[in-house]
């Protein structure tokens, strides 16, 4: 992401001072991050202020992945909340100051129910020279259960020079979804409303979209694989489920194993039920892909990756996906925890090179996603 190792040193020495532990306060873990993440900004404005715009942009991200993990895994109190709205703002001003700008868009939610959300928002990158005469390719990028747009966007700059535009966007429950997280199809009027909009921008070709989910967004990547199947040249699960995920028997368990943080009290958060993880439990197969029929649907183009070991969601989940329905691609990572990483990476990218029939060398794109602070 855009963070340093550097900046949180002074963070985990005060969080230890403070012998803060499981189970948290959120609102005293969160403000342990503040002074370094006000730092930063500070830090930023004055680079601005300086006409550097490249160490402003650097600071500025920065100060957002600080944000983000006052606020991980999820902006479940005050503080926590007030993390997440600074860590737009101080993403959004780093991402307009990079040499190939990112903006944010607002539109409104015109396929949502009256008790959603009125707005969706997300990040929106035309590689520079774009013209409606050279309509470029899309990929949308779905954002996971703790990773929101503001760390996401690391994947603009590899995407813009290989002149791709990218939507980056968070999943119901989660940063600014406006959709209701207890209703199995509020990602579909989700869908629609931004896809709607894609459909009106003229630099944007309509026939190479593209979806791409990452860990919870995967399971977004298969719904909409098969919901708006005929709007999408393909779609990309990387380390996502659709049915196990959800069983009692699985959730009893994922606290203790590869997530650090409380996972199954985060994904009934994400899902809707606040607090009350035994709720979820109980109910929690009506999001079942299985179970709503929806794997039996018809389906766009459909990969699915993720590691053979992962402990957040089922590999079970993939091999039940390849089951139902339309045929799909897969390819597991032996030995690997959830999303394979690195090696799945260099199994997606030339898989969406050639869906949108461009020229691209993965380990070149890797390398433009920020691992080392120049400032």
């Amino acid at each position: 992401m855009f963070g340093s190792v550097k900046d949180f040193e002074p963070i985990v020495d005060q969080l230890v001072k403070e012998g803060q532990k499981e189970p948290y306060d959120w609102d005293k873990y969160a403000v342990a991050f503040f002074p370094k993440a006000e730092e930063l900004k500070a830090a930023a404005e004055q680079a601005e202020q300086d006409g550097n715009q490249e160490k402003a942009s650097e600071l500025y991200l920065r100060s957002s992945a600080v944000y983000r993990i006052s606020r991980f895994p999820a902006p479940r109190s005050e503080k926590q909340r007030y993390a997440w709205e600074q860590g737009k703002i101080v993403s959004a001003k780093g991402l307009a100051l990079r040499e190939r700008p990112t903006r944010e868009v607002k539109i409104a939610h015109k396929h949502g129910l009256p008790s959603e959300g009125k707005e969706l928002q997300f990040y929106y990158h035309l590689p520079p020279g774009t013209t409606k005469e050279k309509p470029v390719p899309l990929l949308i990028i779905f954002t996971g259960l703790d990773g929101y747009r503001t760390e996401l966007a690391v994947w603009i700059e590899g995407w813009s020079r290989l002149n791709v535009a990218v939507v980056v966007l968070e999943i119901p429950g989660t940063g600014d979804s406006p959709a209701d997280p207890k209703d199995p199809k509020s990602p579909d009027r989700q869908y629609s409303t931004l896809l709607d909009w894609v459909d009106e921008q003229p630099e944007i070709d309509s026939a190479r979209k593209a979806v791409w989910g990452f860990s919870t967004g995967g399971y977004y990547a298969i719904r909409i694989a098969h919901t708006h199947a005929d709007r999408l040249a393909g779609a990309v699960a990387l380390g996502g489920g659709c049915h196990y995920m959800f069983m009692d028997t699985w959730l009893d368990n994922v606290n203790r194993l590869e997530y650090p943080f409380d996972l199954a009290h985060t994904l009934a958060y994400k899902w809707g039920y606040g607090d009350d993880l035994e709720a979820f439990k109980k109910e929690g197969m009506k999001f079942s892909l299985r179970e709503d029929g929806t794997l039996d649907s018809k389906c766009s183009r459909l990969l699915l990756v993720n590691g053979m070991e992962d402990e957040i969601f089922p590999i079970d989940d993939y091999q039940l996906c390849l089951n139902h329905g339309a045929i799909k691609e897969a390819r597991f990572v032996d030995a690997k925890k959830h999303m394979g990483e690195p090696d799945s990476f260099f199994i997606i990218l030339p898989w969406l090179y050639k869906l949108f029939g461009i020229q691209g060398n993965p380990g070149q794109q890797m390398g433009t996603i920020p691992s080392r602070p120049k400032y």
